[in-house]
C-alpha cells in the first residue's frame, strides 16, 4: 500500500461508522483524495458512508465544465454527488478568496445533518503556505499553528489526512493512477499571496533546503502545542475571572500580569466566535481597565465591543443608535381574549398588550399590570425620554429618570435599549423594570397586562 492510501487508512481506522464527505474541487489534490478513497471503498478497507461535494464557486470561466468533470469522476466510482453553485459579489475590506473559502464551508456544513467527517486534501506543502502566510501577517502561536490535522466545524470534523504528506508524492500517485485533473488557471495568477509563495519563494527555500517544509510543519506543531497551554492557562483564569457569560470581574482582571491578561481577552472572545482583535485594540483594552469609577469607557472592536462598567468588563455586540424609534399602540384594535404585540428593534424581541389577564402566559422575561389608558389618550413605546421625575412602585420619593437608572445599576448602554411605555407624553413604565405609581392597576377587570418576551442581554 503506498502512502497515500496508508494514510488514509490510518486516519480513519478509529471512526468506521462515520460518514465521509470528500471537499472535491477536481485539482489533483482532490481527486488524489478521491480516487485513494473509492479505491479503499471498493476493496472493502473503507466501511464508512462517502459522499461527495463539489462547489461551483462561478469565479472561473470554466467552472461549469469542472462541475461537468467532478460528475463524470464520481459516476465513475458510483460515488454520489453533491453540488451547489454560488453567486458570490465582492465586499468591501473582504477578499474574494476569503468569502469563497467561507461560503465553501457553509456548504459542506449543509451537506449532512448528522456528524460527518468533512475530508479536505491539503498536503504538507500548503501547511509550509499557511504558516508563511500566518507569519506575513503578524499572527501569534495559533496562527503560527497553520492548520491542524483534525478540527471542529459546525457539528463536523473537518479532517486533513495528507497533511504530512508532500505535494511530489500526491503528484506521483496521481501520474501512477494515470489521473487527469482539472488545472485551475488562478493557482498561477501571483497577485495572489499563497501563488506567489508557491512559485516564487518556496522553491526557492526548498532549494537551499529541501526539508524546509517539514521543518515548517514542525515549527507549527510546537507552536500549536504553546497554544494548547496558553488555553490551559486562560482556562484557569477565566474560572477566576468571569462573573457571567459575557462578564468579567476588573478586581479580579488588575491581579493578572499584561501577558495573561491579553491572553485572556483572546481566549474569551475565541469562546465567543469573535474576530480577535489588534494589538492597539488590546492595549486600549488594558489601558481602559484602570478609568475612573465613574467613567464607562467602550472600545470597539471587529464585530463587538467592550464595555466598562463599575467593577464588570462587558462583551457585547455593536447596538444601533434606536432613540428616534417609537410606535403607537392602538388598544381599541384588540380583540377580546387577545392581544397587540410589538415588535420592538435590534432583537430586543416582543412587547405584548392584553386587557384579558385569563390569556396571559407566566412565560414572559417581564410581566406587570398596569391601568388602562383613558379613552382618547395615546399609547406609545419609545427609546427616548426627557429625563422626567418619576416615582417607581417600590419607591417612597420622586426622582429624575435618570437617577433612577443609575440606583438601578443598569450600564449606560442599556438604558439606552429600555423599551418606555407612555400615554400622551406622560411615562408610565419602564419595561422590565417598574411601573410608575400612579399607573399600578387597582382593578384586575380595568388592567392592561403588559409582557416582555424576551432575554435579558448586556
Amino acid at each position: 500500500m503506498n502512502i497515500i492510501e496508508s494514510a488514509l487508512v490510518q486516519f480513519f481506522k478509529s471512526t468506521p461508522d462515520k460518514p465521509i464527505i470528500i471537499a472535491y474541487s477536481g485539482g489533483v489534490d482532490s481527486q488524489v483524495l478521491l480516487v485513494a478513497l473509492a479505491k479503499l471503498k471498493q476493496q472493502g478497507q473503507l466501511p464508512n458512508p462517502v459522499v461527495v461535494c463539489h462547489v461551483n464557486h462561478g469565479l472561473s470561466p470554466h467552472a461549469d465544465t469542472w462541475q461537468v468533470f467532478a460528475q463524470q469522476q464520481c459516476d465513475s466510482f458510483d460515488l454520489p454527488l453533491l453540488t451547489q453553485k454560488l453567486h458570490l459579489k465582492k465586499q468591501a475590506q473582504q477578499s474574494l478568496e476569503a468569502m469563497a473559502r467561507d461560503a465553501r464551508y457553509q456548504v459542506l456544513i449543509k451537506a449532512s445533518t448528522e456528524p460527518a467527517i468533512i475530508v479536505t486534501g491539503h498536503h504538507l506543502n500548503d501547511q509550509a503556505e499557511t504558516f508563511l502566510l500566518a507569519l506575513k501577517r503578524g499572527a501569534g502561536v495559533k496562527g503560527l499553528s497553520a492548520m491542524l490535522v483534525s478540527s471542529a466545524l459546525a457539528q463536523h470534523t473537518l479532517a486533513r489526512p495528507l497533511l504530512a504528506v508532500s505535494r511530489d508524492d500526491i503528484v506521483d500517485y496521481a501520474n501512477q493512477q494515470k489521473l487527469s485533473w482539472i488545472e485551475d488557471e488562478s493557482n498561477t495568477d501571483e497577485h495572489y499571496d499563497r501563488n506567489f509563495l508557491r512559485h516564487q519563494i518556496l522553491p526557492t527555500l526548498n532549494e537551499r533546503w529541501p526539508s524546509i517544509n517539514k521543518t515548517i510543519a514542525r515549527s507549527a506543531e510546537h507552536c500549536f502545542e504553546a497554544q494548547q497551554l496558553l488555553d490551559e492557562l486562560a482556562q484557569d483564569d477565566l474560572a477566576e475571572c468571569q462573573l457571567s457569560t459575557f462578564k468579567l470581574s476588573v478586581p479580579h482582571l488588575y491581579k493578572l500580569s499584561e501577558s495573561r491578561l491579553k491572553n485572556l481577552i483572546r481566549y474569551f472572545l475565541s469562546g465567543h466566535n469573535f474576530l480577535m482583535p489588534t494589538r492597539q485594540q488590546l492595549a486600549q483594552i488594558c489601558q481602559q481597565l484602570n478609568a475612573d469609577a465613574d467613567k464607562s469607557p467602550v472600545i470597539q472592536l471587529a464585530n463587538c465591543c467592550f464595555r466598562r462598567f463599575r467593577d464588570g468588563l462587558y462583551l457585547t455586540p455593536i447596538y444601533q443608535d434606536i432613540t428616534l424609534w417609537q410606535q403607537s399602540v392602538d388598544l381599541s384594535c384588540v380583540p377580546d381574549k387577545s392581544r397587540l404585540n410589538v415588535q420592538l428593534p435590534e432583537q430586543l424581541g416582543v412587547l405584548s398588550f392584553s386587557i384579558n389577564s385569563e390569556q396571559v402566559t407566566t412565560k414572559s422575561h417581564w410581566q406587570t399590570a398596569i391601568k388602562q389608558p383613558a379613552t382618547n389618550q395615546l399609547v406609545s413605546v419609545r427609546f427616548s425620554h426627557d429625563n422626567p421625575t418619576c416615582l417607581p412602585q417600590y419607591r417612597q420619593r420622586s426622582r429624575a429618570l435618570k437617577k433612577v437608572l443609575q440606583e438601578l445599576s443598569i450600564p449606560p448602554w442599556q438604558r439606552k435599549r429600555l423599551p418606555f411605555i407612555y400615554y400622551d407624553n406622560e411615562l408610565v413604565a419602564v419595561v422590565g423594570h417598574f411601573v410608575c405609581q400612579a399607573f399600578l392597576a387597582d382593578r384586575p377587570d380595568l388592567a392592561l397586562i403588559v409582557s416582555w418576551d424576551s432575554e435579558p442581554s448586556f
